[in-house]
């Protein structure tokens, strides 16, 4: 995965060099929802994930290469991220996290007629954390979204009568989304020295979007 995401900073950097003053620059505002599931690992609490709903907007930016098909969009969004899950005690707990995202995508259009057409696109994401909520288990409660997190988008759309665009795009971490650290088992009159309650998590998001072009 992080080979697969060298090569697409080279290439989208090489493309930004490259580009000759003929490249169209459209401009426009996207927005849509996060559909995420968070996957736990290194805890000693039994989660059950659950779904979580967010959603993102903001300015969008995109520039047509004088190659066929070939273009790059880029996006600054507002974005609502989270965590949803049920605790060992059947409680259930949802953790929200605002961020700025900025999504930097290689797209390739192949066109349908006069008012449509198709596209995939595939990039990095940069995400950096504004505020969050705090998690409390028994008296320790810490934030536990990174303040950045860095991502791999892949995704498919359509474009309509030049001006609007609809798509899909799977946002795979390629780091830890949370982190808490718990409590240590001595504070809890246990013999090792493990934390309780800690866990690492990584939130899988489907990214559903539409955008209008001016």
């Amino acid at each position: 995965m992080k080979k697969i995401f060298s090569a697409l900073l080279v290439v989208l950097s090489l493309l930004f060099v490259a580009s000759p003053a003929q490249a169209q620059f459209k401009w426009g505002i996207k927005g849509g929802l996060n559909l995420s599931k968070v996957d736990f690992s290194d805890t000693k609490s039994n989660f059950d994930a659950k779904n979580f709903t967010g959603f993102f907007i903001g300015p969008m930016a995109e520039f047509t290469l004088p190659v066929v098909g070939l273009g790059v969009d880029g996006a600054l969004l507002y974005s609502q991220t989270g965590i949803s899950f049920v605790e060992d005690n059947n409680a259930e707990e949802t953790l929200k996290n605002h961020a700025i995202e900025i999504p930097i995508n290689l797209k390739y259009t192949i066109g349908l007629g006069s008012l449509a057409s198709v596209y995939a696109a595939a990039g990095p994401q940069f995400a950096f954390s504004l505020s969050s909520d705090k998690y409390h288990w028994m008296d320790y409660a810490s934030k536990p979204f990174k303040k950045s997190q860095l991502s791999l988008n892949l995704g498919v759309g359509v474009k309509l009568i030049k001006h609007i665009q609809a798509g899909v795009v799977y946002n795979i971490p390629l780091g830890d989304t949370a982190e808490y650290d718990g409590i240590q088992d001595g504070n809890l009159g246990q013999v090792s020295n493990a934390a309780w309650g800690a866990f690492t998590a990584k939130n899988k998001t489907w990214k559903v979007s539409v955008a209008y072009i001016f």
